[in-house]
């Protein structure tokens, strides 16, 4: 009798714990994002000395304050994406008149893509040359969790010199961000084979 005793509630213990399926943990998901169709159109201003196309779904915003001043030209903007997308391109003009102004502004530019050294992962550079539109410059893409994973800078080696840098509205976790990116990138891509100087 007393086997039996230690036995059963043995065996209730033993039967009750082994019916149930493990859990099994889902799978990570990200948000879904809807991309908004591929439109162009022309975009110019009377405050910038050049137009590019860029998607009917993005919005100029023009820079009144850079960081609580005057930014130092009045072609400062924002190329402001679409709500899903959920980020900016932040284009910066400079003038330039003379070489040292052209030598610091290239610097600059590499200091500035240089600033994710830290957190990316790789930087690969693009040569832009579109001697018909005098269109010259550099693409960085820039891969890992870096603010910024995407920059670019437009000049015609004496008078202008155009930066552009993408940001997002978010903190950058890219394998979440990767597809948005890319997909920008895209558009960011198509803005420079029809930059074009006034």
């Amino acid at each position: 009798m007393r086997l039996l005793a230690t036995l059963l509630p043995l065996l209730l213990v033993c039967s009750s714990c082994g019916d149930g399926a493990l859990p099994i943990p889902k799978p990570r998901s990200y948000p879904r994002v809807n991309y908004p169709e591929r439109v162009y159109e022309r975009v110019t201003t009377d405050y910038c000395q050049f137009s590019f196309e860029a998607p009917t779904s993005t919005s100029l915003v023009r820079e009144e304050l850079f960081f609580d001043r005057v930014p130092p030209d009045s072609c400062w903007f924002d190329l402001r994406l679409d709500k899903e997308l959920n980020g900016s391109v932040h284009f910066s003009y400079y003038p330039i008149d003379s070489e040292e102004t052209w030598e610091f502004l290239r610097e600059e530019a590499f200091e500035l893509v240089g600033v994710h050294n830290d957190r990316a992962s790789n930087i690969e550079e693009f040569v832009i040359h579109r001697d018909e539109a005098d269109v010259h410059g550099l693409a960085f893409d820039i891969a890992g969790p870096a603010a910024s994973p995407f920059q670019f800078f437009l000049t015609d080696s004496t008078t202008h010199f155009v930066r552009g840098a993408l940001y997002f509205d978010t903190e950058v976790r890219p394998d979440s961000i990767a597809p948005v990116v890319e997909y920008v990138k895209e558009d960011i891509l198509h803005l420079v084979e029809t930059f074009s100087w006034q």
